[in-house]
């Protein structure tokens, strides 16, 4: 069999969980079927691997109409395939274009939905229309759908009701514990400035609303004295959330010591350690359908702090691996009243800074759930038994 997987991110350019999905997914299915990966960008190295650039003539349009004008290079090369399977809305319109050119089986993984994203409005402006244009047209008309959490299926099923349930499967996102595992060295923290001896708290992700990042940073006024906080943290989806975020920032550090804000995109074996020996690792994110990162944490022995929303309590124990941090969020899924939500995950924060036993006991427990329930191996064969019933 042969699947052609559709993604936007592959190595060595990954800035979030899809990408990270895509990665370890097709290695894992390379055991089980002919895999070609189509992305975008610059050209691959690896076997099996093609990239697409921005079509000439759209260099300087909307982002989004560059993303379709890729999207069709991408369909375009399907044709063969057994499956397509596509992932986030960059890719989806490539899968649905290959379905109606070829007749070829389309499965689509949902790791965010647009709808519960309108934020992205101040990022796209009118792209944001193109994108969930793009996202509900593949959706509605794709032979399967996958959620990488039940909490992920429901929104499925409540922003697209014409989707027969049926057709709606949960296949969770997983985590290598084999290179996901604790880095007792310090080595990466002396070089970017974080005292192995004292506690701190990190964050690891993306500067853009759905992160959560501007409450975090407002929770950290509230945080222990003495506690560093690290922020590895980049990629600002504006200028304007990049100006709020380094305003936060600046503001932070005149109050406290060990505030370190790392801005590039690190290796994933500098954010190894860096997780690895950090107290308690926060997710603040509004908006979550899974949360790779979590698992990441997790996995190096690092007890979690996360908001209670979207798949994230399918990932963290709530008083085993970590605690949960309850939200209200309106319509635009942004907490109802931010300062309560800041005080909740300050308060769960020093609750874990208090107590180092607990704080390490978490750790474990979480390593131990990663290795027992999130195996990639164990969710390539789920995903290859779907596609077994649709070629």
């Amino acid at each position: 069999m042969r699947v052609d997987l559709l993604s936007r991110e592959y190595p060595p350019d990954v800035y979030g969980g899809a990408g990270v999905h895509v990665e370890y997914l097709a290695r894992e299915l390379r055991s089980l079927a002919d895999v070609r990966v189509r992305c975008f960008g610059a050209r691959r190295e690896e076997a099996g691997v093609d990239a697409y650039r921005i079509p000439g003539g759209l260099e300087t349009a909307n982002p989004a109409l560059q993303v379709l004008g890729v999207d069709l290079e991408m369909a375009a090369a399907c044709e063969g395939a057994d499956v397509v399977h596509s992932h986030t809305w960059y890719a989806n319109f490539a899968g649905h274009v290959a379905k109606l050119l070829y007749g070829t089986p389309h499965v689509v993984t949902t790791h965010s939905l647009e709808p519960l994203r309108p934020w992205k409005a101040e990022q796209l402006g009118g792209g944001y229309t193109l994108s969930s244009w793009s996202e509900r047209t593949a959706l509605l008309a794709a032979d399967a759908v996958i959620a990488v959490s039940e909490g992920m299926r429901r929104d499925v099923l409540a922003c697209y009701p014409e989707i027969p349930p049926d057709r709606v499967s949960v296949i969770h996102n997983g985590i290598d514990t084999g290179e996901y595992a604790p880095d007792r060295g310090t080595d990466v923290l002396l070089r970017h400035g974080i005292d192995p001896a004292r506690p701190y708290i990190v964050f690891v992700g993306r500067i853009t609303r759905q992160k959560g990042l501007v409450h975090l940073l407002r929770a950290a006024r509230s945080f222990a004295p003495g506690a560093q906080l690290v922020l590895c943290a980049g990629a600002p989806d504006t200028p304007e959330i990049a100006a709020e975020v380094a305003g936060l920032v600046g503001e932070l550090r005149e109050s406290r010591e060990g505030v370190i804000w790392i801005s590039e995109m690190l290796p994933r074996s500098e954010v190894i350690q860096i997780l690895t020996h950090a107290t308690v690792f926060v997710c603040p994110s509004v908006y979550e359908p899974m949360g790779i990162v979590n698992l990441e944490a997790m996995a190096c022995e690092t007890a979690v702090v996360a908001t209670a929303t979207g798949g994230i309590p399918e990932v963290v124990a709530d008083g085993s691996t970590g605690l949960l941090v309850p939200i209200d969020q309106g319509a635009d899924g942004e907490p109802r009243d931010p300062a309560a939500f800041a005080d909740a995950i300050a308060q769960r924060v020093n609750s874990v800074l208090s107590d180092a036993g607990r704080a390490t006991s978490m750790g474990e427990a979480g390593r131990r759930r990663a290795v027992e329930h999130f195996s990639w191996p164990a969710i390539a064969a789920r995903t290859q038994q779907l596609y077994a019933t649709l070629a």
